[in-house]
């Protein structure tokens, strides 16, 4: 097998890492020791390394020793793990896709409500969706007078920044838990008054877009809510499968089971036979799998060169599963936290399977997607 190039794309931060092995989360070594399965050598870029012609760059390439910057011509597949909100960033990777380039997971940060619609608009997948609407007034009293508990959440927020709950009890009328500003694991809870959500609140609303979504009754363990994350990914044979999933349970007193909100990953078989009946486990989980393969299938017919997903999926305390958002750079660490060191490095390793297929199929791509109504 030829010894081709394949592109990671990483923001400027993490490529400037690349030297001192300073890459936060992202395990560089992984993309080399998978890639050489498929004969790859990975090179290591930004994209303001790119020439503007769009057929040379300067990346980090790994010598046996150390990384070395080289200048090199750019791979025909890049495999996308930096997030770019400018237009100028969007409007240089379309470019690429113009002379030929094929730079899959392209989009990893599309807003919540945009995937919602996507799903919504699937009605063999309507009925695992919680309701949701982009959060203005009118809509937030239409949802108060539906739920009597819902979750606010920024629409293109991660790992649980900005999360609140505005729950009902008859003892006390209506509550929003938010954030403490002097603890990332402490929460703050207020009554509102005559059902209007506080003045900051309305403030940062203002500034921020924001969805409502009606929160679904997890499955706890110990008092503690409990979400699985469900990894898919395409790989060498080009089809969408699920490269592995772990449980993630709240902190004490959190309503959010973000790890990085202090939430705790565990392996899935593990914490849901202490919260779900017994001898359900096997059937929500492959239920959990099925809807996962549904909604990636979904997804990727209608958004460009999708291939790398990280589906956070509820349950109830019946096994039934509820879709609960969908991320596009899948974070992956949670597998080593969860001790699943065999999967983490499977989820570096179908990337690569599927950079591989590309370099063989170029007919697939920069493939056209189904056109959608959204």
């Amino acid at each position: 097998m030829s010894q081709d190039t394949v592109g990671i794309l990483l923001n400027s931060s993490m490529y400037r890492g690349i030297p001192t092995h300073r890459t936060g989360q992202e395990w560089i070594a992984g993309y080399e020791e998978t890639a050489r399965e498929y004969g790859l050598i990975p090179i290591f870029l930004r994209l303001g390394g790119i020439d503007s012609a769009g057929d040379r760059c300067v990346a980090y390439v790994y010598n046996g020793i150390e990384y070395v910057e080289q200048e090199l011509p750019l791979p025909s597949v890049i495999h996308n793990r930096a997030l770019y909100p400018r237009l100028a960033a969007h409007k240089k990777l379309q470019s690429l896709k113009d002379r030929g380039i094929t730079v899959f997971n392209v989009n990893n940060r599309y807003g919540k409500d945009f995937i919602h619609r996507l799903l919504w608009n699937a009605p063999h997948l309507r009925a695992y969706l919680p309701a949701a609407m982009p959060l203005t007034s009118e809509n937030l009293r239409r949802m108060m007078s539906r739920h009597p508990d819902l979750i606010l959440k920024p629409i293109r927020g991660s790992v649980g920044h900005g999360v609140m709950r505005l729950q009902y009890a008859r003892s006390t009328g209506w509550e929003l838990t938010y954030a403490s500003p002097i603890g990332k694991r402490r929460w703050n809870t207020v009554r509102l008054h005559q059902r209007e959500l506080p003045a900051w609140t309305r403030r940062m609303l203002r500034r921020t877009p924001y969805l409502v979504q009606e929160r679904i009754p997890l499955a706890e363990y110990e008092g503690r809510p409990i979400d699985l994350r469900i990894t898919v990914q395409r790989g060498s044979g080009g089809d969408w499968g699920v490269t592995g999933r772990f449980a993630k349970v709240a902190a004490a007193g959190s309503f959010v089971c973000n790890i990085a909100k202090g939430g705790e990953a565990l392996p899935a078989e593990e914490l849901l036979a202490k919260a779900l009946p017994e001898g359900s486990v096997p059937s929500a989980l492959a239920h959990v799998e099925n809807l996962a393969l549904a909604i990636s299938h979904h997804l990727g017919g209608r958004l460009p060169l999708l291939a790398d997903l990280g589906l956070d999926i509820g349950l109830t305390e019946s096994g039934r599963p509820y879709f609960i958002e969908c991320n596009g750079r899948d974070q992956r660490y949670g597998f080593r936290k969860a001790g699943l060191p065999e999967i983490w490095k499977d989820s570096y390793r179908q990337p690569m399977a599927y950079a591989r297929y590309l370099l063989g199929q170029p007919e697939q791509r920069n493939v056209t997607p189904q056109r959608s109504s959204e």
